[in-house]
């Protein structure tokens, strides 16, 4: 029986010789985390596998975008495809407000590492809930701001279009809206209890 090649094998090989076979068995290897991530993220099957096709092909199309000293692929291909997860959120928020229904796994997708070190998960999990309660002791307008500015990646220039009020007036809402979460949490203890 053959010995199964190693990531780093494979990556040269289609690195150096445009390898199908190589690139076939890394995506049998990957396809299924990347579409589970994908899937987790954006919460349609179609956009989720259409994630995994660009993944995957742009890989193929530039194998070199992957540093082997920065670390190994499977941590490395998981970012991508939740980067790559993260800009399809930010493409529909130019066509849609946030709802309540997408609210809290759309804050955990932002916060929570898809290769967390050991024991960091379960403290980011238990500060993202109490976030999550904090955030409903904001005013209306000071939620929409965050909301818009950190699950759907719009730039304050972006926020001010969407929702037709002043540039300055957004920056001053975002201010304060910062200032009151971190009071909150302050005043919650949220960053020490959770660990």
């Amino acid at each position: 029986m053959a010995t199964e090649s190693s990531d780093q094998e494979l990556i040269e090989r289609i690195r150096q010789d445009r390898d199908q076979p190589a690139m076939a068995e890394l995506y049998d290897r990957y396809a299924r985390p990347v579409y589970s991530l994908a899937f987790h993220v954006l919460r349609e099957q179609r956009a989720a596998e259409d994630v995994v096709q660009d993944v995957f092909l742009g890989f193929w199309n530039r194998p070199f975008t992957y540093v082997d000293a920065r670390g190994t692929f499977g941590p490395w291909i998981l970012r991508v495809a939740r980067n790559r997860s993260i800009d399809v959120l930010r493409k529909r928020s130019r066509e849609r407000s946030p709802g309540d229904d997408e609210y809290a796994s759309l804050f955990e997708e932002r916060i929570i590492d898809p290769e967390p070190e050991p024991g960091d998960q379960v403290w980011t999990q238990a500060v993202a809930q109490q976030v999550r309660t904090a955030m409903l002791e904001l005013n209306e307008a000071q939620r929409q701001v965050i909301e818009l500015a950190y699950f759907y990646g719009m730039t304050q220039s972006e926020m001010a279009d969407h929702l037709s009020i002043p540039l300055g007036t957004i920056k001053t809402r975002v201010r304060t809206a910062l200032r009151r979460l971190s009071e909150i949490m302050v005043e919650a203890n949220a960053w020490t209890d959770a660990h």
